[in-house]
């Protein structure tokens, strides 16, 4: 595979966004084996910019490593400095199925009521909220759609 091309600016701007970033993968004394390059694609899709840790002590090794990493997993080498190096490689789309038919689940609301006499602590109410309700400004639970009656309860009425 061959590797990603970045622009200057394109590599000045993953720079920065790695500065923060802690090494996701550390390699060790064996170096690079199949199971640190299969753990260095997993960290790649689920972060899609990573810095590695190599604990070895020769700057040519680690030079070497950050060009096959690169290579093998079609990223792009954005930088290295000492012992970490920092890959990028965009973010594989992911396909959501949503089923129309889903509700969403309850959620727990805290509600905070407070007292008609100014000096006391406003009281905590946690209310559980289905999907089909709603919380008013005054901390009510509500329906969100009105309650569906049957033609024969109203006619009976």
């Amino acid at each position: 595979m061959t590797i990603i091309q970045l622009t200057p600016a394109e590599r000045k701007i993953h720079r920065s966004e790695a500065h923060h970033l802690d090494p996701v993968v550390l390699i060790g004394n064996d170096g690079l084996t199949p199971s640190v390059q299969k753990e260095v694609d997993a960290a790649l899709n689920a972060h899609g910019l990573i810095k590695v840790r190599v604990f070895s002590d020769d700057r040519t090794q680690r030079d070497t490593i950050f060009q096959q990493l690169a290579d093998a997993l079609h990223a792009a080498p954005i930088q290295h400095i000492g012992k970490l190096l920092v890959l990028w490689r965009p973010k594989p789309i992911k396909t959501q199925t949503t089923d129309e038919d889903r509700m969403p689940g309850p959620k727990d609301v805290k509600v905070l009521k407070y007292s008609k006499r100014g000096g006391q602590r406003p009281e905590v109410k946690t209310l559980r909220v289905l999907g089909n309700q709603r919380l008013t400004a005054g901390g009510q639970v509500k329906r969100a759609k009105p309650k569906q009656v049957s033609e024969k309860k109203r006619s009976q009425t």
